[in-house]
């Protein structure tokens, strides 16, 4: 029992540092809790469920979907940053939390009027299941392919923000916007890059996200969004291999709290490890405190 459940919470766990890294890479830059975020998984979501009922689903129209679903929310996320963000840059920060609220209305309250979209939730096609049996747990086909595509796509993260020029960039304007500025870095572009790559990851989220609950509906991206915040902030908001270490963290907590006590009780148990991180180690896992010079 301790096992399966183990393996549910990698797999959930996975979804949600995938997520968690597109908040705490705008963070990291910006200084923005982007809560429009979980809604642009859901426009990954049914980017990918429209890709899959129009052509089936099968191996080649899988990666249709992912990519068409990617590069529609990367341009999204690129969009957004420059319409409703950039401008509130230089603003105090309450503002720009008020815009990413509103942001993340207007996304759930659009798709529910756009005619091919609509209020109710749809089945969402994905490959037919089947479980591998390991002894006295099993493990789904879905689950993994969850795992292990959550897994290449945090290796691609960390290539890109280690070994290439973008990603010396993106630390470069984390750590000082100004100084990168004077050194010939596109301060602009570096953040847009940044909203493009977390929504890329937001993308690949919702489809694995529907892949494991098979459904999308417009306000599916809140409870998984306002998770992955959770996770963010324990893993350290700001923070890369932090992001992920939390999101794991909560994918296990919440199926260890639904296979051993109940599942009215996960949520909960999800949102006191929040309160619980704030008041012990505000910081988060991996987060480091700053001084801050007023």
């Amino acid at each position: 029992m301790f096992v399966q459940q183990l393996i549910n919470g990698l797999s959930l766990g996975s979804i949600y540092a995938l997520i968690a890294l597109g908040y705490t890479m705008v963070y990291g830059i910006v200084m923005l809790i982007n809560f429009a975020h979980g809604d642009i998984l859901m426009v990954g979501a049914y980017a990918g469920y429209f890709v899959l009922t129009r052509f089936g689903v099968s191996p080649l129209t899988l990666v249709g979907a992912f990519a068409f679903s990617m590069t529609l929310c990367a341009g999204l996320g690129v969009l957004i940053e420059r319409l409703a963000y950039r401008p509130l840059r230089s603003a105090p920060r309450l503002n720009s939390l008020i815009t990413a609220i509103a942001v993340s209305l207007i996304l759930q309250n659009g798709a529910r009027v756009l005619p091919f979209i609509g209020p109710n939730p749809r089945q969402f096609p994905r490959p037919a299941a089947s479980n591998l049996s390991l002894g006295p747990f099993s493990v789904s086909n879905i689950q993994l392919i969850v795992i292990v595509l959550a897994g290449l796509l945090m290796l691609a993260l960390n290539y890109i923000i280690n070994y290439t020029r973008r990603g010396k960039a993106m630390r470069a304007v984390s750590f000082d916007m100004q100084a990168a500025s004077l050194m010939g870095i596109s301060v602009n572009g570096t953040i847009s890059f940044t909203f493009a790559l977390g929504s890329v990851l937001a993308a690949a989220g919702g489809i694995l996200f529907a892949f494991a609950y098979p459904q999308v509906s417009p306000t599916m991206g809140t409870m998984p969004g306002l998770k992955a915040f959770v996770a963010a902030v324990f893993g350290g908001i700001g923070s890369v291999p932090g992001a992920m270490i939390g999101g794991f963290i909560l994918g296990i907590a919440e199926t260890m709290t639904k296979g051993f006590l109940s599942s009215q009780y996960a949520d909960a148990i999800s949102f006191s490890i929040l309160i619980i991180i704030l008041l012990v180690k505000p910081t988060g896992i991996l987060g480091k405190s700053a001084r801050v010079k007023v």
